[in-house]
């Protein structure tokens, strides 16, 4: 049987590296109240006009781009945990959105997004005329 011996410490530089790597995504708080829904994103550094947000019968998609800073050599950082790159979250709700109410506002990198709830029909009485 063969086995290949590695250093726990090139176990933990691998996972850092990967860690390094991963897609991140915003932190999300949603509300609820009766009548309409609140999400919160947290976007810190995230121009407000690279800020998307497309709403559908019950789904709400918010995409957002932190580019990357700009440097030399002679000004590169010695170390840098900023991300930078494209952002997506989805949420789907149980209620139907009210695509007339939405309302987003961005301020202190946080996105506030307010949207109510449309008013939903669960069945309808036909009559049959003779």
């Amino acid at each position: 049987m063969l086995t290949l011996r590695q250093s726990p410490f090139d176990l933990f530089e691998r996972l850092e590296q990967q860690m390094a790597t991963a897609e991140r995504v915003p932190n999300a708080e949603i509300h609820e109240t009766a009548t309409s829904y609140s999400v919160r994103l947290e976007l810190p550094g995230v121009d407000r006009d690279s800020i998307d947000i497309k709403a559908t019968d019950r789904n709400l998609v918010i995409t957002a781009e932190r580019p990357a800073t700009e440097s030399d050599e002679s000004n590169a950082p010695l170390l840098s945990e900023f991300r930078n790159g494209t952002w997506s979250r989805s949420f789907r709700f149980p209620h139907s959105l009210n695509r007339d109410q939405l309302k987003a506002s961005y301020r202190d990198g946080i996105l506030e997004i307010k949207a109510g709830k449309a008013v939903e029909h669960t069945s309808v009485s036909v009559t049959v005329e003779s």
